[in-house]
């Protein structure tokens, strides 16, 4: 059965799961609301929003990752400043933190969720996949020099330890937690896994689209919205499905928008991150880890983790290097790529430098699904302009706390 027809009837599938008046009552919602949160989430909690966590003493989880942002950054820079001093840059852009709970941890060989592509590079936690779960995910920027700036564990603990919530700590993982100082780090990032999978706010599934698909009240789409969600789903036209639609949760009751898969697809070199100032650097995704062989050999070296598409329109920047500033221009940049590469890239002595942040002996490992087929230049998009339109227009149904009084025509 073709991938299109399969993705169709799991939305049909999705929309039968559950039935019911209000959002409270559905399948998604009972399976992640944990209330009270665990101790160990309580004390999570608490170090997400302590700034005296970092070297700095001015950043804290939050600081990146802001709540009311869907756990993305409130501000539209491409990389977020962070160090002793918060004079240092990141090289990649912030994703949010909303949608994490299925993640599985990366394989090079992963199933594929539709049951149709062939297994590839997929899950993981961060852009490259390093981290397996979230408690290893949190050691990455507390510990990071250009972020949090611990030195190393025991500087993360010492700062616990004098906290407000010290009491707290011992009360979630023993009076004697903090005699190990390599066992209290360990609990420490657990506790931020914690909050992350028992608090409601990482995955409400409040979206229009959840309303939708969930058969609730005010949850119809519009016209222009499902004309979008075709196009979303077309294989010839937008093909978002092949890597942003599968399921998870109860019996794959859940549209994740993701799944998991590791993609090159050319984005445009960023000149606003400082070390792409240097002509010899290049982010490889997957091959930039020290612990992955690909470097050696080429393999998967481009390729970064697809991320979820909920909350994609509460965006300011886009792809991992958040060189696009729009929804609007990320759409047309899968749609022109090919068949308008100037209006991504730079020209040259009237040549067009295409996929100019990734190296030539690389680009054998880009993506060719449609619309990134490597069509002629000059040639006819897949998608029209009023496509692109309702496609962004469907988009925006995947932002949470939706209500049936917001609905855009």
């Amino acid at each position: 059965m073709h991938k299109f027809v399969l993705a169709v009837s799991a939305l049909i599938g999705i929309a039968q799961v559950v039935a019911g008046s209000e959002l409270e009552t559905s399948v998604a919602y009972k399976m992640q609301r944990h209330e009270p949160l665990s101790l160990a989430a309580q004390v999570g909690q608490k170090m997400f929003f302590d700034k005296s966590l970092s070297g700095s003493g001015k950043l804290a989880c939050t600081s990146c990752h802001d709540p009311d942002h869907a756990y993305a950054p409130a501000n539209n820079l491409a990389v977020q400043p962070g160090g002793e001093t918060l004079a240092l840059a990141g090289t990649r852009a912030v994703p949010s933190l909303r949608y994490k709970e299925y993640v599985p941890p990366y394989a090079d060989l992963l199933d594929n969720p539709d049951g149709i592509s062939p297994p590839g590079p997929g899950g993981g936690f961060t852009q490259d996949g390093r981290a397996p779960n979230m408690a290893e995910q949190a050691k990455i920027p507390l510990l990071a020099a250009n972020e949090m700036a611990n030195r190393n564990g025991a500087a993360v603990v010492a700062k616990i330890q004098v906290s407000e919530y010290a009491e707290l700590f011992r009360q979630a993982f023993g009076s004697d937690i903090f005699a190990s100082q390599e066992t209290a780090f360990q609990r420490a990032t657990e506790a931020l896994q914690a909050f992350q999978l028992e608090d409601y706010s990482f995955h409400p599934y409040s979206s229009k689209y959840d309303l939708y698909a969930a058969n609730k009240i005010g949850g119809d789409l519009t016209p222009v919205e499902q004309r979008g969600f075709a196009v979303f789903m077309n294989p010839k036209k937008g093909n978002c499905f092949a890597c942003h639609y599968s399921g998870a949760g109860l019996n794959g009751s859940v549209a994740m928008f993701t799944d998991y898969s590791y993609e090159a697809i050319g984005v445009p070199r960023n000149a606003a991150i400082p070390a792409n100032r240097s002509a010899n650097y290049a982010d490889l995704g997957i091959c930039s880890r020290a612990d992955h062989p690909g470097a050696a050999n080429g393999r998967f070296c481009g390729m970064f983790k697809t991320p979820t598409l909920r909350n994609v329109a509460t965006r300011t920047v886009f792809f991992h290097n958040g060189q696009i500033k729009s929804l609007k221009d990320a759409i047309r940049f899968y749609n022109t790529r090919d068949t308008n590469p100037e209006l991504w890239y730079p020209t040259v002595h009237g040549i067009v430098q295409k996929y100019d942040d990734l190296p030539v002996r690389y680009r054998s490992n880009l993506d060719k699904q449609v619309p990134l087929d490597g069509r002629a230049r000059g040639s006819e998009p897949r998608m029209s302009e009023q496509e692109m339109d309702d496609l962004e227009t469907f988009l925006h149904t995947l932002t949470d706390d939706y209500r049936p009084s917001q609905a855009r025509n």
